[in-house]
């Protein structure tokens, strides 16, 4: 297996590698501002020479045509390794020191001549055609119809630069020694965190326990891993508390009585209690233990078809499914994730219950219907027609009295009942409308002035015009009513009734209606909507009321897809708070 290089070894490599390109890159830099230097300077001494040649050919009076030899006498002034020559502007070699004259060729197109035409004086560094050596030539124009021209051996090397600048060469390496150090020393420090980041990282995944005295270098590096580890140990801690409120979920759903399933966004199961197996193979034709074929049966059809279109539809969805003389309430409910849960609950004995009970209401409302009717027509014609002379005739007429108010709650008890089995057995019978909601209550509020004064209590209606649920008046003048007089009833005198609408989105408004009385027990509060069902034995002896107005309240809401709740207000007394779509789906 290939070894793998570190991350130290690899910085130090690369750091390295650019502070030596950097070093040689100074170096070659400073050469060539050496040799560019040092050219200047033999080009200063040549044209410093050519102005000697010309002074000397000017006082000496030597006719460079005639008398080129005379020429020879001033070499003896000049450097030794310099050679010059005298070019006629047309080119022709006229003297050189070296060569003969006349065997040397036209030197109009040699790159000094060029540049002394053009700007008085040039330069050019190249092999000599003559010698084969490297020359820096120089040629300078003068008015005398000819040029001189210059040259010296070109021989400025490294030698030199090193001899002349030995101070810069060591600064520069005693700069490479010390950056290579530093780096050297930064590596370590930082490879030191990274070495204690990997140890770190290791135990992480080996399931290792966390030294208790485990700590970073003391630098940026560190600071950061440290604050990783803290990172991690947040998250371990977020881990185990996640699995034990998983484990606590799980057993709920295991004790439940209800049948639960969890499934993926591919409808993939991820968890399923043994009574959503036992209620899945109730439902089903054929015993199974794969709980995704619920998505192929048809009985499931519905729910498959909201699954495929939950996006407008929201996000739950319920029905009844009756198989095999059973009665199940089956839910999905839809998460943010796209996973979503099965609910199964077997409500066959609460249904049959419901079912007896309501059955046997309306019989007996059904049954006493006619006699209490009867009943009631007798004591009022008595009433009417009683003699009011006699030693007897003030008890007579106080039975008589008190028989009457009794069937009169009879007659109200069964009209209760009849709204009840209307809302149940014949919800089309009721007309629906767009109800404006503040009209309405001002209106009950008036009806029942009379009943709130006789107990000092007050009615206040929060409930702009603009409000406006779609339903049936009645129903919905039968909710509130049934709320307002069953707080003047029961929740003592002097307090205030409050009814408004406190707030409101795209498809619903939200209402609450309190009162400032003495509240019910918390044990009642969830059965206060129960049919007959009575805080204390005398309470509906006493106050009056069939017992059924707020089971009445409940239907209706339920009516209007709609929802209620009842709780107890710290401030004391009962707040019920109630939702209304504004329009029936």
């Amino acid at each position: 297996m290939q070894r793998k290089i570190s991350f130290k070894t690899r910085i130090v490599f690369i750091f390295t590698m650019i502070i030596a390109l950097f070093t040689v890159g100074i170096i070659l830099f400073e050469q060539q501002q050496f040799k560019s230097e040092r050219t200047r300077s033999l080009e200063r001494t040549l044209e410093n020479n050519a102005d000697i040649v010309y002074r000397y050919l000017n006082e000496s009076g030597i006719d460079l045509q005639k008398e080129p030899g005379r020429i020879t006498g001033m070499l003896h002034y000049m450097p030794s390794d310099v050679r010059f020559t005298i070019i006629s502007w047309e080119g022709q070699v006229l003297y050189d020191n070296l060569l003969e004259a006349g065997e040397m060729g036209n030197h109009l197109k040699r790159p000094e001549v060029q540049k002394s035409i053009g700007f008085g004086k040039g330069s050019n560094i190249r092999l000599s055609e003559s010698d084969n050596i490297e020359y820096l030539y120089y040629s300078k124009k003068y008015n005398e119809g000819y040029f001189i021209r210059l040259a010296m051996p070109y021989n400025v090397h490294l030698q030199s630069f090193i001899n002349s600048g030995s101070s810069f060469i060591i600064y520069i390496l005693l700069f490479f020694v010390v950056s290579i150090l530093m780096m050297f020393y930064f590596s370590n420090r930082f490879s030191k965190s990274l070495k204690e980041l990997r140890e770190f990282s290791l135990n992480v995944k080996n399931g290792s326990n966390i030294p208790v005295d485990f700590a970073f270098a003391d630098d940026e590096v560190g600071e950061v891993s440290a604050d990783i580890v803290e990172n991690y140990n947040l998250l371990q801690e977020n881990r185990r508390k996640l699995a034990t409120e998983r484990e606590k979920l799980l057993q709920h759903f295991q004790l439940s009585e209800e049948g639960i399933a969890i499934f993926s966004k591919e409808r993939r199961e991820i968890y399923a209690n043994s009574h959503f197996l036992q209620f899945l193979n109730m439902i089903l034709d054929n015993p199974t233990l794969e709980t995704e074929l619920i998505f192929d049966n048809p009985v499931f059809g519905e729910f498959v078809t909201f699954l495929n279109k939950r996006l407008g539809e929201g996000n739950i969805f319920s029905k009844r499914i009756e198989k095999s003389g059973r009665q199940f309430n089956v839910r999905i409910i839809i998460f943010e994730d796209e996973s979503f849960e099965f609910y199964i609950s077997d409500i066959t004995k609460s249904e049959k219950t419901r079912l007896l009970k309501q059955e046997m209401t309306n019989n007996i409302a059904h049954e006493l219907r006619t006699p209490v009717t009867s009943i009631r027509g007798y004591l009022e014609t008595i009433l009417n027609l009683y003699d009011y002379k006699g030693e007897n005739s003030e008890r007579i007429h106080g039975f008589l009295d008190r028989a009457y108010i009794q069937t009169i709650r009879l007659s109200e008890l069964i009209q209760d009942i009849s709204m009840l089995t209307k809302i149940e057995e014949a919800p089309d019978r009721f007309e629906l409308e767009q109800v404006r909601m503040g009209e309405l209550l001002n209106e009950l509020a008036n009806d029942l002035s009379d009943k709130l004064k006789e107990r000092s209590n007050s009615c206040r209606v929060e409930v702009n015009d603009t409000v406006g649920v779609y339903g049936s008046r009645t129903l919905l003048y039968s909710i509130f009513r049934n709320l307002i007089e069953n707080a003047i009833s029961y929740a003592g005198e002097k307090i205030d009734i409050v009814v408004r609408c406190y707030n409101e989105n795209e498809d619903t408004y939200f209402f609450e209606l309190y009162d400032t009385g003495t509240g019910v027990e918390e044990k009642h509060l969830v059965r206060i909507f129960e049919r007959f069902y009575r805080v204390n034995e005398g309470r509906t002896r006493n106050t009056g009321g069939s017992g059924l107005g707020l089971s009445i309240v409940r239907n209706a809401v339920l009516f209007h897809k709609g929802s209620i709740v009842a709780k107890n207000r710290p401030e004391g007394g009962l707040h019920f708070l109630m939702t209304f779509p504004k329009q029936i789906k």
